[in-house]
């Protein structure tokens, strides 16, 4: 049964009622897609990620808390590994020696650092030989004075670094060539050399900027016959970011340099004029590193614009710098190869490290090394035995070439031209003379790790000279050979080297000064055995000896100077904090 239930009631409205109805439209229509209108979905989809939401690099502060560990290490858990015994290492030491031929030896250095990221040292040596050698009738001896002072500064951003260093040497022209002097010549020959070095170095190491580091360097040079020479160096080097060329890219490294050299000899060997000179070089060598596959390549080149500025002579010089490296087996055997080629700033103070017997009356210009073509394969045979070999092309403008002075004297007047000879031109010194070469080299290396106490290496060289103008290569050997030895343990510590230079050639004159070449001068092939060791007391005290010449072997290191003879100098060094 159902009830329904009706309620209604009504009210007088005076107002119109709307006519106008709500009502609903429905329009139906048919719904043809097309496959243009699909919304296709890529199946690899290229996303954009906005600047802001790359991974940015994390930068963290470690501060560090002791903490109170209640963790104890169970003993014995590895056993049978020889770690061997780890050396304490010292800041400072001193080492006092002395040896026949009256060789005294000292050496002190001193390094400290402190707390606030600053550190400051000092290194002094002196080595002598004081004692003529056998058959020599002028005092061969000689000294070598050195003394050093740096201090290096870390801030936020930058470290810095600034040395100062000075040094003495005293050599005598001793090699009198065959000529028989009489011992009136003799008696006034004053056959000493001086030579003073002053050096200024100041270097700047930049992080995370695009000036990586400034490096500025000023020498001074003299000697006591009035022969002087300034020569100032300063580098900068930039890295630029190539991102915007290649993925993965490594930075552009832009090497900028200048350098400027002045100086000047009292005398040429003919005693006419004094020999200035000066040089400034403007430099930029830009360079790019990379990968493609398994090898690495680096592209690049050098610009020079070289001005001499005595001479009034410019020069616009580009040169390649290219290098590449491939591995045919990996970590074992690769092959790699180049062209370079460079300018060479030739300084009077390199020509006396090289050869102390130079006169002070030097011609001075720069080498030009046009092109360097090299290629080489490396090898790693064994875990221990590790071979190289490097075969090269060089083609040199104005190499410099070592070459005896003729003598001004007959071995019965020390006067020529109403005055009288100085100590180096009795035919007891050497001048350098410049000749286009072009030098064929190869070398062989060989390495050896007999154990981690014993290391064996040896290396050979030969070598083809084509001059232009000189009759022969002046003094360059186209042999060397070498071997080193060195053995360490807990206490005691050898090395031994044996070098092998073969036969070279010097000039020979028909007369005393002035005179033409006529021949050559052979100056025979020599084996040098040296010796070094000690023994560790404990970590601060040690006691060593130096052998050179083990073989007592009687050979010339340059035309008419004999070496000295079997040479030990034994001492003891101490090693300390302060």
């Amino acid at each position: 049964m159902c009830l329904f239930t009706v309620i209604g009631w009504s009210q007088n409205n005076s107002q119109k009622k709307d006519t106008v109805k709500t009502e609903v439209v429905e329009i139906e229509t048919k719904y043809n897609p097309k496959i243009a209108d699909a919304k296709k979905i890529k199946q690899q989809p290229k996303v954009s990620i906005l600047k802001g939401s790359k991974r940015k690099t994390l930068k963290y502060n470690i501060f560090s808390v002791p903490v109170a560990s209640t963790f104890t290490p169970k003993t014995g858990v590895v056993k049978g590994i020889d770690v061997g015994v780890k050396e304490r290492l010292y800041n400072n030491f001193l080492a006092l020696g002395y040896g026949n031929y009256n060789s005294p030896y000292a050496e002190f250095y001193m390094h400290h650092n402190t707390r606030f990221s600053n550190s400051f040292g000092l290194h002094l040596k002196y080595n002598a030989s004081l004692e003529n050698i056998g058959g020599t009738a002028l005092n061969s001896g000689f000294s070598d004075t050195y003394s050093k002072i740096f201090y290096r500064q870390e801030e936020r951003f930058f470290d810095w670094k600034v040395s100062l260093s000075a040094q003495r040497s005293e050599f005598n022209w001793y090699g009198l060539p065959a000529i028989n002097f009489s011992q009136f010549v003799i008696d006034r020959i004053e056959e000493q050399q001086q030579y003073n070095q002053f050096n200024l170095q100041g270097e700047v190491n930049f992080v995370d900027s695009k000036l990586d580091h400034v490096h500025a360097d000023i020498q001074y040079f003299n000697d006591q016959f009035g022969s002087s020479e300034l020569f100032g160096t300063g580098l900068a080097n930039f890295k630029f970011p190539v991102d915007f060329l290649v993925r993965n890219y490594n930075e552009l490294e832009v090497l900028t340099g200048l350098d400027y050299l002045i100086g000047g000899f009292d005398q040429s060997y003919s005693g006419s004029n004094t020999q200035k000179y000066q040089f400034l070089n403007l430099h930029a060598k830009p360079s790019y590193q990379f990968m493609l596959g398994n090898a690495s390549f680096q592209l690049g080149t050098k610009i020079f614009l070289a001005l001499d500025i005595e001479n009034d002579l410019q020069h616009f010089l580009i040169y390649p710098d290219v290098r590449f490296q491939f591995p045919l087996v990996k970590d074992a055997l690769s092959i790699y190869g180049g062209a370079t080629g460079d300018l060479h700033t030739n300084t009077y103070q390199n020509f006396a490290s090289e050869n102390p017997f130079v006169s002070p009356t030097l011609f001075m210009t720069q080498t030009n090394e046009q092109l360097n073509l090299f290629g080489g394969i490396s090898a790693l045979v064994t875990n221990r035995i590790s071979f190289h070999f490097k075969a090269s092309r060089k083609t040199e403008e104005d190499r410099a070439l070592f070459v005896r002075n003729n003598s001004k004297s007959d071995g019965l007047t020390v006067i020529q031209n109403n005055a009288t000879l100085q100590g180096y031109e009795f035919g007891n010194s050497f001048g350098v003379t410049y000749d286009d070469v072009t030098t064929t080299s190869f070398l062989a290396e060989l390495e050896f790790e007999a154990s981690k106490k014993l290391a064996i290496n040896g290396n050979i060289r030969y070598s083809i000279f084509e001059t232009t103008r000189a009759a022969e290569a002046w003094n360059l050997a186209p042999f060397e050979a070498a071997i080193f030895a060195k053995y360490k343990n807990n206490q005691w510590y050898a090395s031994a080297s044996l070098n092998f230079m073969g036969v070279r050639k010097d000039a020979l004159y028909s007369n005393t000064f002035p005179s033409s070449i006529v021949g050559t001068q052979t100056i025979n092939g020599f084996l040098d055995a040296n010796l070094n060791g000690g023994y560790h007391f404990n970590d601060k005290f040690t006691v060593f000896l130096k052998i050179n010449n083990f073989i007592n072997g009687s050979f010339q290191q340059y035309t008419n100077f004999n070496v000295q003879g079997f040479q030990a100098t034994a001492g003891l060094s101490y090693k300390f904090d302060f």
